[in-house]
Order: structure tokens, then C-alpha cells, then sequence
């Protein structure tokens, strides 16, 4: 793009997927934050590079070898720079999920003495704290709940409130002089609401802990500086952000990376091994046992470079004006509730409800009947939904792609759903 108006007709077109109908209608993806499309240059990377340049990366001499880890490499540079890092702090991981998984065990690995002499930093006692809040998604509570019971810690959560923000109050009474680890998202994927980084973070910083961010509702739709945020460690998902499956990132504080030890082991991060020991390699590649995700990484760069071309802060801006219009819009309908109605907070374009009377599900299969992709259920984050009274609700996230057209026809379409279903006012509320 190369104008100054943000052209959300234009931008659509660049992905091939949208193109299709759903039940004779024109999609209206309104699912980005489960997974989002892909740009046709993103296809072209993967495909280019698995006709053209497919082989293995660090462990040939040839040619082909050459080429494969030069790419390989470039790509790291270009992801982690558009999070503000430098490659070598940039982990490749599959997703999100691994990275906070790599964390967790890579504490356990340095509390069963594994690691160097700096690996003692992250030893764990019984009663020492790792804190979560309220809000997470399951990938960022599970982790930590396992490592718990591994070493004897307790899992501690700072609290919502009822309007989905989270409470810093309680948050300064959790976080105190046994909190180890305080892992915390970035931005909710039920309540959409962007959370206060820099009062977390300071926090943390009072009693030493180690803080660990979840990016992946953040990084497709924010500019985003993880140094800026002075976080010591964050995970983001290639598939949230334009890019393909099996590919994300662990960026670490070079400091706190070469401090833990490895989790994953075997073949691709050591420098040295014999039978009676092994010498990993520095990180990034202490981390990235196996075989690498090549054409993966070099994709998830094709989508970083195409979100840059069109320029985060447009991005971000065009989102905005979906995100008002489908929080008010959806606030103005008779029998919905919306979760994360926390007045003045800032946001990403995703908002999750419930509809008075009508199940979730049911919601769902209406408005897919409309030609509209929405997400049901949970979203992988029971405890939210529990807090907030409810067993599963709807919700639409939008993404750079989505017009405001995408968006009246979703409100017209829930706007419709308790006639259909045939639900009054009167009737008694269902939300489960």
C-alpha cells in the first residue's frame, strides 16, 4: 500500500481465502484471533522456498545448504525486528504454546541443577511464587501449574474485575518477596482488553521476578517493542499474525537466554559431545533442538515484511475503528452482554459476548448461516469465563483485512438472533 488511506478493499484482496463464499455469501472472517488468513505473498515464500531452496540449514557445506541457512537466518532477523529485537534474541519455536512450555521447563531444568553456574538465578524452593492472572489463555496457566508441582512452588493469579480489567491493587499484594515467575498476557483473547505492561513489569522488577509475556493477541495488531516493554521474555504465534502454522517466537533479554539451560535436547545445539558430557551451543540455537521450521521461518518473515509494508500504526489505526464499532454496535442490542466492558481501556478489535437466552453454539451456527465465521466456546480460557459468570460465548475478532461491511452485517445478523431462536426479554437468561 502505498497511499495514505487505509484501503481495507484493497488489503482484503491480497488474501486468496477471502475471496470464497460460505453459504452462497460473501465470508466475513470475523476469527482472526484463533487464526488469521494468509496473504498470497506469505504462500509464495513457503512455496518458493521448498521448489527452490529446500535443505537442511547449519549442517551443509553445498550450495544448497548455503542458501537455505542465509534465508533461514535473514528471516529471524526480519521477525525479530519487527518486534524490536535483535536475532540473536529470537528463539524459533512451533507457537506460543512451546515457548511458554520451554520456559517453564527450562526452570525445572535449572531447580534439578542442569544448566550453568547463572542457571542458579531460577532455582525454585518449595513456597516460592509464580504468579498468573486471571485472564490467560490455558497455555499460559498449564505451565505453570506443572512446574508447581514439580518443585514445591504455588501458583498464585491476580484477579479481574468485573469489567475485565486487571486489578493492579491486587496485583501489588500477590507480587512479593517469594514471587519467582509472573507470566501475564499482553492482550486478553476473551476480553481483547490491552493490558497495563509497564505497572506489571515494575512489580516484578520490586522483588527481582522473572516476567514472562504472552504476545500473541498483541503482535498481529500493535506495534510492538518488546525491549521498550522491558519484559525479560515473551511468545508470539506465527499463525495469529499473517503467518503459517508450526512457526513462533521466544524473545528473551540476552542475559536472561544464556542463563537457561536448554529444554529440548539432541542434535542442531551442542557444540561438543561425548558419553560423559555434552557443551551446548549459545542461544538462540541452544533452544532449537532438531530439525528447524525452514520454510516456516521464512514464510512468518514474508508476513512481518507485508505487515510492515502496509505500516503497523495503519494497521492499528483501521482496527480501532473496527473495534469501536463492533463494541458499540454490539452494546446496543437488546439481551447481549459483553465480556471486558471496562470503560475506557484500550483494545484490540476483538470482543467477546453472550446472547440472553441462546447458547453460544447456537449463535454461532446462525451466523455462519450468514456467511460469517465467528469463534465459540471457551477459547482455551475457562477460568475467565468462570470469573465472569458464563460457561462459553461468542466472539468476533477482526484483522487488518476486515471492512466495516464485515462488521454490520455481523451486528444486523446477532441483532436477529433472539427472534430467531424465538427468545423475549422475559425469558430467563442462558449462558452456558
Amino acid at each position: 500500500m502505498t497511499t495514505s488511506a487505509y484501503d481495507a478493499a484493497a488489503v482484503r484482496a491480497d488474501f486468496p481465502l477471502l475471496t470464497q463464499s460460505v453459504n452462497g455469501l460473501p465470508l466475513a472472517y470475523l476469527d482472526s484471533g484463533a487464526t488469521s488468513q494468509k496473504p498470497q505473498v506469505v504462500i509464495d515464500a513457503e512455496r518458493d522456498f521448498l521448489e527452490r531452496s529446500n535443505s537442511a540449514v547449519h549442517r551443509g557445506a553445498h550450495t544448497l545448504a548455503a542458501e537455505a541457512t542465509e534465508l533461514y537466518e535473514d528471516a529471524r532477523a526480519a521477525v525479530a525486528r519487527f518486534v524490536g529485537a535483535d536475532a540473536d534474541d529470537l528463539v524459533w519455536t512451533h507457537g506460543a504454546t512451546e515457548g511458554l512450555n520451554l520456559v517453564a521447563y527450562a526452570i525445572g531444568n535449572a531447580t534439578l541443577g542442569r544448566g550453568a553456574p547463572e542457571s542458579a538465578r531460577f532455582v525454585l524452593q518449595p513456597g516460592d511464587e509464580l504468579v498468573v492472572t486471571e485472564a490467560e489463555h490455558h497455555a499460559n496457566i498449564i505451565p505453570w501449574q506443572e512446574l508447581a508441582a514439580r518443585t514445591g512452588a504455588v501458583l498464585r493469579v491476580i484477579r479481574i474485575r468485573d469489567d475485565g480489567s486487571l486489578d493492579l491493587d491486587h496485583a501489588a499484594e500477590i507480587i512479593g518477596s517469594r514471587t519467582r515467575v509472573v507470566a501475564f498476557t499482553h492482550v486478553s483473547n476473551v476480553l481483547g482488553i490491552v493490558n497495563p505492561v509497564a505497572e506489571v513489569v515494575a512489580l516484578a522488577r520490586e522483588v527481582d521476578a522473572l516476567t514472562v509475556l504472552d504476545a500473541c493477541q498483541s503482535a498481529p495488531h500493535l506495534p510492538l517493542d518488546l525491549p521498550a516493554l522491558d519484559v525479560d521474555l515473551a511468545v508470539f504465534s506465527g499463525h495469529k499474525m499473517q503467518g503459517p502454522y508450526g512457526i513462533g517466537g521466544l524473545y528473551g533479554r540476552r542475559e536472561v537466554l544464556e542463563a537457561l539451560p536448554p529444554f529440548l535436547t539432541g542434535g542442531s545445539m551442542i557444540t561438543h559431545v561425548t558419553f560423559e558430557r555434552t557443551e551446548f551451543l549459545p542461544p538462540p540455537q541452544r533452544f532449537e533442538a532438531g530439525t528447524q521450521p525452514v520454510s516456516q521461518a521464512i514464510a512468518l518473515a514474508a508476513a512481518v515484511r507485508y505487515l510492515d509494508g502496509l505500516g503497523m500504526d495503519r494497521i492499528h489505526a483501521h482496527e480501532q475503528e473496527l473495534e469501536r464499532r463492533m463494541r458499540e454496535g454490539l452494546g446496543a442490542i437488546d439481551g447481549v452482554r459483553l465480556l471486558g466492558a471496562a470503560a475506557g481501556a484500550e483494545r484490540v478489535a476483538l470482543q467477546a459476548f453472550v446472547v440472553d437466552g441462546v447458547h453460544a453454539h447456537d449463535v454461532g451456527q446462525f451466523l455462519d448461516a450468514h456467511g460469517i465465521a465467528v469463534r465459540v466456546g471457551h477459547h482455551c480460557a475457562e477460568p475467565v469465563h468462570a470469573r465472569l459468570g458464563v460457561t462459553a460465548s461468542v466472539r468476533a475478532s477482526a484483522a487488518l483485512y476486515n471492512t466495516v461491511d464485515d462488521v454490520d452485517r455481523m451486528l444486523e445478523a446477532v441483532a436477529g438472533v433472539r427472534g430467531y431462536f424465538g427468545v423475549s426479554g422475559s425469558d430467563a437468561e442462558v449462558r452456558a
